[in-house]
This record gives structure tokens, sequence and C-alpha cells, in this order.
């Protein structure tokens, strides 16, 4: 017989069992120390885990077939386990493969985890009220985590974002330290270019973007200052876009813009660790106009005064009168805006906790200077706090978290960009022999002169949110969420008497201070139930709720004039002549119901309804509630045994949704009859004035969302695309009407039958190129292509937006005037008469149509890990249409683009531009001007830069408990464009634009 026949007859059990028996009996006869000798002896098993190029908190390690054995790794990746020398470790992590690695009598076991594409469609997205598999969704939210942000070298947290989510456009503004980005989530939806900003929700309490700023008192930013820059990138875990009507229905007449939801980074259980981060670095303009030097300018100037006729230089013309020296050459782009910025981060954090309370508790600070003359310096410091608990029967949670941000910006008043960019290159030096500013005899204005005159902003910023949760039943919970918040900003603009030349003889009396105060804070609190249950072959989840939110906003503006002395001039009660430009106190009050409902037949068939009924103050009676609703569906057809077979295709997915969403984005009390201080004295008493009409049919905007999607993925994921086409369309614009000047009002602020569409394609695909061996590469690229038109708007002809939108055409457009050349015998620009009425104006010529909003957008990262190395690159691209530099007619006395040089110069010539002419050339002015507002000023702005790049090593410090990781990292280090004037990515005319970076840093884990 042989083993196999003899194992099957079942005799082989009986001899097993007795077998087993008598050596069991033997033992025990043999007394306690003989039994342990066939024992074997366990001992602490401890190491380190990581991913190759950081350490892996939160991971499982289990003892292979052995049960009530298990450890997770602490926050510093480590752990320790109980187990013999012949023990098999299991170590498990979502989003990596599992490992089974023999002890073979090891003490120290380190270990390295490889990632596993496909568990990673089993990680839980944030969806705001509730939470779901990453395979199981079906509304559209792109995710980045803190893997991504750590490598990114910034202080605001939509820095973060750019190039790296599909269907999210974001755009830096200034490169002034503490200026702000604009960000569209899917196009523009509303008329107001004021009304199209996302919610923003930070850790379940909403987040106000509102401006805080004035713009009298902030003249240094293209945009009033933004409180997004009081968010911490580096205290963030993840951040989540919601962008389709099923993702953010469900926050109803918020979330018309989409919703950035923000989870920041809370204590994991284990042994309490230390870390602390410190880097430094340094800032400069990416790129500079290229402008003419003394010679060529110098050039251009007298050919201009030639061309007017004029032989005589006029007195004013101190450039080529003789009065400054015509050999004299200064780059004042690099003068100006050449400086190093230097940053400089410091960051520690320390937590730990049981498996049922950790905690976590963290400090930064940041200082950066600027890239203007001076010595200016914005600080930016904080600390965040998060306790979490549970009881030993896991039924009742609490989760606490705050935080507290304190920036201060000291800045110039006004940036440098235009006088850097006209200022003629042969104007006098800044300073005279002894350090005093020079004034050349009064023949300029030195434009170091605005040094003293500073912008000073403070913001105090505080945020807390508590979350108490109790199971009531298996799968049954019963939830409250309390937020708070409180921030408090100053700003102090001042033009000191010093700014201007001396020999005007200017005392204090000249001097003015604008002073900001602004307050606001919040509450609010949202009770929730969950329920989860079976239902036929199905999951059926249930969730509903309640908001109660109430927010207060105060700001004071106010303004002096003539002071007893400079040195008093932050004193207001010091000011001859003191005004309140704003004094408003406003209260927002917001209410609402919402609920979802979601059931999974088979994990193959998914519907998610969500609804909401707002209520807000910002709308007049009757016309305070709405309802919002949404529904969702997913078919995952991989899980279908007619694809079982089929190995190479390892996901499929496809889903749906529609539904509405809306928008209260118009401030306050804009229904009601409204007045304000006039600061104008009648009779000793100081007056009220009219600011708002009464508007009872005042209500919300609408947004009807449609969204189709496919998740596709091949050979066990290794290769993931999907693929989205959607279409919003907004409705009920809150517009201002325009109205007959006899009322006193410009404009009634009201709801207008005009609807705005914005459709796309959103493409995304994530490759595992490599994931065998010691060297891993992952690649992820995002495409996203965008319409935006404006369907319809009553009356448009006849409104005062005529000369700004056009029917089926999108928001962001500019009219111009159509081109047509150099006339060879007047060297004027020539531009078509398209209304055939013998003339060029305005209202009948500039009617040609230019889109400047991107045609596609995206990003294409690159993560490569070689054992401790870790290489992480970013490029970002953008194909679009923008302005050139504002160039105007050439010859009077300001420098212009180098280009310029092949000008007109007499009958006959084809040059591309103009003849120059000094001002006295009527016609030649005019024509400049238009040339400015044509279609040759349109370029292609496109670009491809390597938006973020950033390399780290770990230090094999073996046998040491401390981690040291070194890291260098850089920011729009390199652009790849046509655009021949500045920054293509800028678009703020006049203003600074962003910075390259390059920091270099240190981690300590202890």
């Amino acid at each position: 017989m042989n083993y196999f026949s003899f194992y099957k007859d079942g005799r082989a059990l009986y001899c097993l069992i007795f077998l087993g028996f008598i050596l069991a009996f033997s033992s025990s006869l043999a007394g306690t120390k003989r039994h342990f000798r066939f024992m074997p002896q366990q001992s602490q098993v401890q190491g380190t885990i990581t991913d190759g190029s950081g350490l892996l908190p939160g991971v499982t390690i289990a003892i292979k077939n052995k049960v009530n054995s298990t450890a997770i790794s602490d926050y510093n990746g480590q752990y320790s386990i109980t187990a013999s020398p012949s023990d098999t470790l299991i170590v498990s992590f979502i989003g990596f493969k599992t490992s089974y690695i023999p002890i073979n009598g090891r003490k120290i076991v380190d270990i390295k985890l490889l990632y596993d594409t496909t568990t990673l469609q089993e990680v839980r997205v944030n969806a705001g009220y509730y939470s779901v598999k990453e395979s199981e969704r079906t509304g559209s939210i792109a995710r980045i985590t803190s893997k991504d942000i750590e490598t990114q070298p910034v202080t605001n947290v939509l820095a973060t974002m750019q190039g790296r989510m599909a269907g999210v456009s974001i755009t830096q503004t200034t490169g002034v330290p503490g200026g702000g980005f604009d960000i569209k989530i899917r196009g523009q939806n509303s008329l107001r270019a004021d009304a199209n900003a996302p919610l923003y929700v930070i850790d379940g309490v909403p987040y106000s973007s509102d401006p805080v700023g004035h713009g009298q008192t902030t003249t240094l930013f293209p945009a009033l200052t933004s409180p997004i820059n009081g968010i911490n990138p580096d205290q963030i875990e993840s951040i989540e876009v919601l962008k389709d009507a099923d993702a953010t229905s469900i926050y109803g007449s918020r979330g018309a813009n989409g919703v950035v939801l923000i989870t920041t980074k809370k204590g994991k259980s284990g042994k309490t660790t230390f870390t602390v981060n410190a880097s430094t670095g340094a800032g400069s303009v990416t790129k500079f106009v290229k402008l003419m030097d003394t010679a060529q300018y110098l050039s251009m100037r007298r050919q201009a005064y030639a061309n007017d006729g004029i032989t005589s230089y006029p007195a004013s013309a101190y450039d080529i009168n003789g009065k400054w020296d015509q050999n004299r050459y200064t780059d004042w782009q690099k003068e100006l805006l050449g400086g190093t910025s230097v940053f400089t981060d410091i960051q520690g954090t320390v937590s730990g906790g049981s498996q049922n309370t950790n905690f976590l508790l963290s400090g930064n600070y940041h200082t950066e200077t600027t890239v203007f003359p001076g010595e200016f310096l914005y600080k930016k410091g904080g600390s965040q706090f998060s306790l979490n608990h549970q009881s030993e029967n896991q039924k009742f949670k609490i989760q606490f978290s705050t935080g507290y941000t304190i920036q201060d910006n000291d800045q110039p008043s006004s940036d440098f960009s235009t006088v850097a960019q006209t200022l003629a290159p042969n104007a006098p030096a800044l300073y005279n022999g002894d350090g005093s500013l020079n004034w050349e005899g009064s023949t300029w204005q030195n434009p170091l002169r605005n040094l003293p005159s500073k912008f000073e902003s403070k913001s105090y910023d505080l945020l807390a949110n508590t979350v108490l949760s109790y199971e009531i039943l298996p799968k049954f919970l019963i939830k409250s969420s309390f937020g708070y918040s409180d921030l408090r900003h100053s700003e102090t603009r001042i033009s000191p008497s010093t700014i201007y030349d001396p020999k005007l003889n200017y005392n204090s009396s000249y001097s003015t201070l604008f002073l900001n105060n602004t307050s606001r804070n919040s509450w609010i609190v949202e009770p929730q139930l969950s329920w989860e249950t079976g239902l036929s072959a199905g999951e059926l989840e249930i969730l509903i709720g309640a908001t109660f939110q109430r927010q207060s906003t105060d700001q004071l503006v106010q303004s002096g004039a003539g002071f007893p002395s400079n040195n008093l001039i932050y004193n207001l009660s010091s000011a001859t002549t003191v005004r309140a430009v704003t004094d408003t106190e406003t209260l927002y009050k917001y209410q609402a119901f919402f609920g979802r409902i979601n059931y999974n037949y088979k994990e193959r068939y998914i519907v998610n309804f969500t609804a909401r009924r707002d209520g807000s103050s910002r709308f007049g009676p009757g016309n305070q509630f709405a309802f919002f609703g949404a529904g969702g569906a997913a078919w995952l057809f991989s899980k279908e045994s007619f694809l079982k077979d089929v190995h190479w295709l390892s996901f499929g997915k496809l889903r749906t949704s529609y539904g509405t969403t809306g928008s209260d984005q118009i401030g306050d009390y804009k229904f009601l009859d409204t007045y304000s201080v006039s600061g104008v004295l009648y009779n000793g008493q100081t007056g009220l004035q009219p600011t708002g009409l009464y508007n009872e049919n005042f209500a919300w905007e609408t947004n009807r969302k449609f969204e189709a999607a496919l998740e596709t993925g091949f050979l066990q994921d290794r290769i993931f695309f999907t693929a989205a086409w959607y279409r919003n369309r907004s409705s009920n614009q809150l517009v201002g009407i325009p109205m007959a000047s006899t009322t006193g009002f410009q404009s009634l602020l009201s709801n207008l039958d005009a609807e705005v569409e914005n459709s796309g394609l959103e493409f995304t695909l994530r490759t595992v190129n490599l994931s065998q061996g010691p060297l891993q590469w992952i690649s992820n690229l995002n495409i996203s292509f965008s319409r935006n038109k404006l369907l319809s708007f009553p009356v448009l002809a006849g409104s005062t937006y005529s000369q700004r939108y056009r029917i089926n055409e999108p928001l962001n457009i500019v009219l111009l005037y159509d081109y047509k050349g150099i006339d060879p015998n007047t060297g004027l620009y020539q531009f078509s008469d398209l209304n055939n009425d013998g003339k060029i104006t305005a209202a009948g010529d500039k009617q040609v149509i230019y889109n400047l909003n991107p045609e596609y957008f995206g990003g294409f990262q690159n993560q490569l890990i070689y054992k401790g190395l870790k290489l992480d690159f970013l490029f970002q691209f953008v194909k679009q249409k923008n302005y050139n530099y504002p160039i105007g007619a050439a010859g009077q006395m300001y420098n212009q683009p180098e280009k310029l040089q092949a000008s007109w110069q007499a009958p006959g010539d084809t040059s591309p531009y103009q003849i120059f002419t000094a001002g006295n050339n009527a016609a030649a002015v005019t024509a400049g001007s238009r040339f400015s507002e044509s279609t040759a000023a349109i370029s292609d702005a496109s670009y491809i830069r390597l938006k973020n790049i950033s390399l780290s090593y770990d230090l094999p410090l073996n046998g040491l408990k401390t981690k040291c990781r070194l890291f260098t990292q850089g920011q729009n280090l390199l652009t790849f464009t046509k655009y021949k004037d500045g920054d293509p990515e800028f678009i703020s005319a006049g203003f600074l634009p962003p910075l390259k970076v390059i920091t270099i840093g240190i981690q300590l884990t202890f």
C-alpha cells in the first residue's frame, strides 16, 4: 500500500491519534521541565517597517498559525512581538502586498513592504459626512495625501493641489509672500467672478474663504487677503475634492462650485515618538521680460522724436536731453525684483498612545523674505493638537482636534513689478554717495521712495472640532460634530511724507494711514444617525443629519491723514482727519437637514441617493429654503461571472450621477435696504447713505450636474485608467441688474434667467512601471478638457454686460479689435472696420471674441524608489492663450520689450511693429492703444513646467532607534514655453510672478 492509499483508508488517522496520546501522557509523567524541552523558547522580536522610502505606522503583524498574537507598528514604523525562532510573521497593510517573513532565530527583523495597486481600491475615501471604499464610490472624488503634500516647499494649501487633480484648475495670483491662488473646480459657474470659490471643510468644520482684507489696504496683492493662507500644509493628512452632484449634493446650497475636504493628521497607537523637520531654501523670479538696454532704448526715443518732427528735445525728456547719463545702464528687473527670497521651516511633532487613546501635538514656524529691495519678512507659526479615545468595548468614541495659526506679514505697500518693466534703463542711481535716496534734481520719482510705505497684516486663526459617537446597536450609530472657528485679522498701510521729493517740503501733515480690522467667528453643530444592515444579498446604509451654523463678521476700515510727526503715524488718534471707510457687522445663519441612502447589491450594483433641505439668512422671506438632491449609480462589471476568466481585466466600473446643488455666495443682507455711514459731516453730524435696495424675490443660484464615468484596471491594476464626462448647468444667476442713474444706484442685485454651462472630459492614468526588486517606479497622469459657455442671457444686447459676454461663448472672453497689419505707407497699425461705418470704434469694431480659458490642462507625476533613495517629480502642463506684454505705443518715456526694435522706419517697410512716437503723433498713440486690445496682443501661453521635484535619502543608521532623512525640494524650477513676455502661468499684469524655490532639509524621528 502506498502512502496515499494508507492515508485515505483512515488507519493513519487512528495511528496518529494514538501516537499523540502516548506522547502527551509520557510528557506529563516526565514533569514540567521535561515538557518545556519540547516547546520552542519564545522571545521578543522587533524591527522597523518601511515602504522603501518612509516609515509605515499602523501595519498589522501576526504570527502564522497562531491566534491572539498580533501587534501594530507605531508612528515610527516600529513593532515588537513575542514569537519563537521558527515562527513566520504575516505583515499586512492596506495598499501593500502581504508579506510572509520567517524569523529564523533573529531578534531584529526589519521589513520592507511592496505596493499592491489592487488593494488601493480598498482604501476608504473621505466623502464628507461618510466614507466609502475607492472601488465602491459612485461620485467623482479626487484625492491627494500627505505623501504628495510633504514633497512640496509651499505655504498655501492650494499650491499642493496644482497639477495633481483632474478637473481642478489652480493658478497662483502673485509671488509675494502670503499671496493667494485662484481655484476653479470644473469651470466657472457664476457670472460674478467672486462667487466661484468652492466650499472648504476642515475636519468637518466649514471654513469661510471670503476675503478678510480691504481694497484700500491691500494694493500689494491682485486679490484681497485670503484666509486660506492660515491652513498649514504640513499638518494635512489628505485632501479630497468633491466634484459631481453625487458627491456635492449632500452639501446643498454650498456645493455648486465643488467641495474641498481637508483632513488633518491624527495620532496613532504605539510608543511615543518625536519627529523634527528643519529646512531652508531660496527663491527667485522664474522669468523676466526681455527689455531694451540703454543703447536700444535711446535709439527708440530719438527715432520717436524724429518721427514726430521734433528736433529739439523738451526739458522733460531727461533720458535723452543730457540730464541723465547717456551711458548708464540698469537692469531694473534685476535691481527691483532680482533679490533672493530666503525660506526657513521648522516643525516638531510628538505622537503616541494606547490602543484606545492616542494623541498628536505639533508646532511649526515658517519665515520668508521677499525678492524686493529692503528688509521685509513674512512669518507664520502655529500648533495643532488632536486626541482620540474609544471605550474598551469600542462603542463610545470621541475625537478632538484644534489648531491655532498666527501670520505676521510685513511687505512694501506696492508691487515694484510695473516700474521695473517700464523704467528707462539709463534712469539715475537709486542712492547718493551718502546713502540717501537720489532724486536727481527732481527729475524722477525714485522707486525706492515707497519702501517706508509699508503694508503690514496680522492674522490669528483658531479652528476646533469635537466629534462624539456611540454605537447604540451593532452598526447603529449616533454621532454629533461640534465645530468652532475664530479669525482675527488686522492690516495697516502707511504713506509717510518721506515718500515725496524733499524739494516739495511736504511734512507729516501729508502722511496717511489706513487701518482694517476684521473679525469672523462661527460655530456649527451637526447631529447624525447612521445605520448599516444586510438586506437581501446586499448592504444598506442610511444616514440622516442636521446642520445648525451661525457666523458673524465685523469689519472696521478707517483712514487718517495729517499727523504731527511720522513717529505717530500708527496712532490714529493723532491724525488731523479721521474717517470710517467701512464699518459693518453681518450675521449669517444657516440650517439644513440632510440624508443619504446607499444600497450595495452583491458588491456589483450600487445606488446612492443624497438630499438636503437648506435654509439661509441671505435670502428674503419666502425664498430662504430650498431642496437639493442627487442620485448616483455604479456597476462593477469586472465582478460579473462572464468576466471571471478575463485575467487581464482586474477592475471595471461604470458610474453615473445626476442632481442639483446651489450657491448662496452673495454676501449678507443683499436683499434688504441697507445704509452705511457716509463719512460726510452735515451741521456737525455724520449722515447715512443708502448702499443697497430691497428685493423680496432674491433667491438661490442652482446648478444641475450630470456625469458618466468609466474606471478600469488591467494586469492586477498595474495599469489603471479612468475617463469621465460631465455637464453642469448653472441657472438663476445672481447678478447686478442695471438701474437708471436717477435712482442713485448703478444696479440692483437680483436673479437673472441666465444659464451657464460647463462641460468636459477628464482622464487619469496610473501605471506601476516597476515593482520587483529594489527599484519601484509609479507614474500618474491626469488631463482635463473643459468647455464653458453662456447658454442664455435675456436682453444681453441692451444691458451693461453687452461688451462683456456673448451667447454660446465662454464667460472668460475678451473682445478685441481685428488686427490687419501695418499700413506700409503710414507705418500705423490697421484694424478691420467690422460694422462698415467708415471709422474704428470700440462699440462697433472691438467685437472679435477670444477665449482665455485653458483648452486643456493636467499633470504628469513620477515616483521612483531605490532602497532608501526616493525621487518624486511632477510636470504641470497647460494649453492656453493669453495677453502679450501690454506694449501700447512705443517711443514714449518708458522701456519696451526688445522685440519692438523691429519697428516701421520708412514707406514700404513691412516691419511687425508700427512707427515710434514720443506721444505727439495722436494717430500713432491711438493705434498703439488699440494694438494692445487687438488680436495681435494674443499669443500662445501654453507651457510645460517642472512644478515640483523632491529627492530624499534615508540614512542607514543600523542598530539605532533614531531615523534620519535628508531631502531637497524644488518648485517651479524649469519651464518649457513659447511665451516670450514673462511667466506664462501668471495672468495678473503689474504683480510679482511666482517664484522658483529650492530647499534642503533634514527629518529626525526618535
